[in-house]
């Protein structure tokens, strides 16, 4: 069950180590990790997690949902998800005199928020992040309680437009920015030592933040300075905060990866069952569960097996379509060894696109099974697949 998942990710770990120069096996308590990187393909459940996690941190014995709830949640733990996005909406123009404007539900969170972001000075922040995501014309004006939002385009002379409704993309963009003001806020107050000396008191018993796909609506670029900002405000973390990254984007894993050090790294699944389990993955994506790579693990586990079955040719074409998309060949059979059209004609077309179920032998010919192994070596070594040390 993802409750489950949640209290692991909150629990600390007991391990067994061997002393050195002894032959002594000690048990020891390790606390839960600075990071914890979580990838999960979409629909997984990592919304659904990040609500269980809440509730773990924070139970209520009532279990009602209601303020106080809320009040014992935001005390220990910050989250960022699809619900956060829910707590924005737009009022649209019903007549042509009207302008639009993005507005905030309120309620015991986002009150509290807004009034601490106002207290703090953060509109001034917040702008300045979402214009680094979009662009430094497009500018937000939050209304004087902090309750809504406009947005105007610059003109060529230092003129606004009207209020203009940003696209849904924007929209996550400037969301997105006023979490990250505030998470800025929380981690600058939490790295003051001494509870008496910092600017607010407000933060003192938060422990977590639990971040859930906070680039869905961004393209590549933006996504890579998201990640590297956030690596980078997580690095100046001096304090006992814990950050837990949730996410189905396999590039911005990869970028939180390599800039983060102190992290553990996981991947969420879920099952036909309706149950779930949490792997502890070593390595970036590439090394974890790129897709095309479970293709090649797949076909090799076959050879090692003597298992090669005729599925196992379609799997090969597939993973010469995504070799060749990636090398930017206009087609997959350019990949292939010398006499292309032969291996094409014969093998990996026929077998790829038989449509008489009850004609295809499951087992595949000798012949066939080499000019699979021939197909996937000429892949692996001529189109310089990384292969292990010692493979």
């Amino acid at each position: 069950m993802l409750k489950d998942i949640a209290e692991q990710l909150s629990k600390a770990k007991t391990v067994q180590r061997t002393v050195p120069e002894t032959t002594k096996i000690v048990e020891e308590t390790k606390p839960p990790p600075k990071v914890q990187l979580i990838y999960a393909f979409n629909g997984t459940g990592k919304t659904r997690l990040s609500r269980e996690f809440k509730k773990a941190l924070a139970p209520n014995p009532n279990d009602d949902g209601g303020a106080n709830q809320v009040e014992a949640s935001r005390n220990k733990i910050l989250y960022y998800n699809a619900f956060t996005e829910d707590l924005f909406y737009w009022v649209n123009g019903l007549t042509p005199s009207d302008e639009p404007e993005l507005r905030i539900q309120p309620n015991s969170y986002t009150d509290w928020l807004l009034a601490l972001l106002k207290d703090l000075g953060q509109d001034g922040n917040i702008i300045k992040y979402f214009q680094r995501y979009t662009s430094d014309k497009l500018t937000p004006h939050f209304s004087e309680d902090f309750s809504s939002v406009s947005f105007s385009l610059e003109r060529g002379d230092n003129e606004l437009s009207g209020k203009i409704k940003i696209s849904k993309g924007e929209e996550s963009n400037f969301i997105w920015s006023v979490f990250y003001a505030l998470l800025d806020q929380v981690v600058a107050v939490l790295n003051v030592a001494e509870p008496e000396s910092r600017e607010t008191r407000q933060f003192d018993e938060i422990k977590y933040v639990f971040i859930d796909d906070p680039v869905s609506s961004l393209d590549d670029n933006h996504l890579i300075e998201v990640a590297v900002n956030l690596a980078g405000l997580i690095k100046s973390s001096n304090s006992d905060l814990k950050f837990i990254i949730a996410t189905h984007s396999p590039l911005f894993y990869n970028l939180l990866f390599n800039e983060l050090n102190n992290k553990v790294c996981y991947m969420l699944e879920r099952f036909a069952d309706g149950s779930y389990a949490l792997t502890e993955k070593y390595g970036d994506s590439n090394k974890s569960f790129s897709y095309h790579l479970h293709l090649l693990q797949t076909i090799e586990q076959a050879f090692t097996d003597g298992k090669i079955e005729r599925f196992h040719f379609t799997l090969l074409r597939n993973l010469y379509e995504k070799t060749a998309s990636f090398l930017g060949y206009p087609r997959w059979s350019e990949l292939l060894p010398d006499d292309k059209q032969l291996y094409y004609s014969r093998i990996i077309h026929f077998t790829s696109h038989s449509t008489l179920s009850n004609e295809a032998v499951a087992q595949p010919t000798p012949a066939e099974g080499a000019a699979v192994k021939l197909l996937l070596d000429h892949l692996k070594f001529k189109h310089a697949f990384w292969q292990p040390e010692g493979a």
